[in-house]
């Protein structure tokens, strides 16, 4: 079964930096974030170099149970495993854009911000969620960020408080007509006719992992393109395929495998033991 191991390595086998598929024109900005979700599918699913759509089809088929919309987390989810959230940004300090829906340590199944398809692709209630951030320069990948949210956001009640403090906020005011929505509410019958209404909409973001984990990774701007891995132990542990990156890592001087302590996002005074994967590619001379 694939899973963010595989992808490591088919990344480390096959760096591939320009995000144009071959066959593929389109080079517009604003086509940059989902030729970055292709990518990630691919690296997933080992199609990067697959040229028939066909067996690209079958192979993205056999490695993912969802493929989400751009309207509903997540952009992906494995068979049995991660869901995937990937994010484009143009620097490596520019934050991460989450519009209305906040993040997640975790993905589940009865979140009302996911779709009918997404919950019902397999029997599941909760699933770890993986960040995959990419830094896009013209159809360039100059970085690319994998994170478990476990590792980088705090728990749903965090962000879920907020929510509650809001809407009990608006409740409170006199004369406002509240009802609930998907979005932090709604108030209705603004005007005298009663044909206004305002819909109050949270706009979240956060900030990159470059940004969130420069205390223990720093990257070196001077390469061609530079990745990082975060994996808490417990979730490194669990993964068979563990041993192979070890493998590699050993006949590949670019990958390393470093043990480091990171933050707990609920209490940083709290330090967990994980995993650091890096990779670079080096600047063509």
């Amino acid at each position: 079964m694939n899973n963010i191991i595989s992808a490591i390595l088919n990344l480390v086998r096959n760096p591939k930096i320009n995000l144009i598929r071959a066959g593929d024109s389109r080079n517009r900005a604003n086509s940059m974030g989902e030729a970055l979700e292709e990518y990630i599918k691919d690296l997933f699913a080992g199609t990067v170099e697959e040229t028939d759509p066909n067996m690209r089809n079958a192979a993205l088929s056999a490695t993912f149970s969802y493929l989400g919309n751009q309207n509903n987390p997540p952009d992906s989810m494995l068979h049995g495993g991660d869901a995937i959230e990937v994010k484009k940004i143009e620097n490596k300090d520019s934050a991460l854009a989450l519009n209305s829906s906040y993040p997640k340590a975790k993905l589940y199944a009865d979140s009302p911000m996911i779709s009918k398809a997404c919950r019902e692709c397999e029997n599941w209630m909760e699933k770890d969620m993986v960040y995959a951030v990419g830094v896009v320069g013209g159809n360039k990948l100059t970085s690319l960020a994998f994170v478990y949210g476990e590792d980088y956001c705090a728990s749903k009640e965090t962000y879920e408080n907020i929510k509650s403090t809001i809407k009990t906020g608006v409740e409170s005011i006199r004369t406002v007509e509240f009802s609930e929505s998907k979005e932090l509410g709604r108030v209705n019958h603004v005007d005298p006719l009663g044909i206004t209404y305002l819909r109050i909409r949270g706009m979240w973001g956060i900030e990159n992992p470059f940004t969130v984990f420069n205390y223990i990774c720093k990257q070196d701007t001077s390469n061609a393109f530079n990745f990082m891995c975060i994996i808490n132990n417990d979730k490194f542990n669990s993964f068979e395929n563990a041993p192979d990156l070890y493998d590699f890592a050993d006949k590949h001087k670019n990958l390393s495998i470093s043990d480091v302590r990171i933050k707990d996002p609920n209490n940083p005074a709290r330090l967990k033991e994980a995993k650091l994967i890096t990779f670079f590619v080096e600047a063509e001379k």
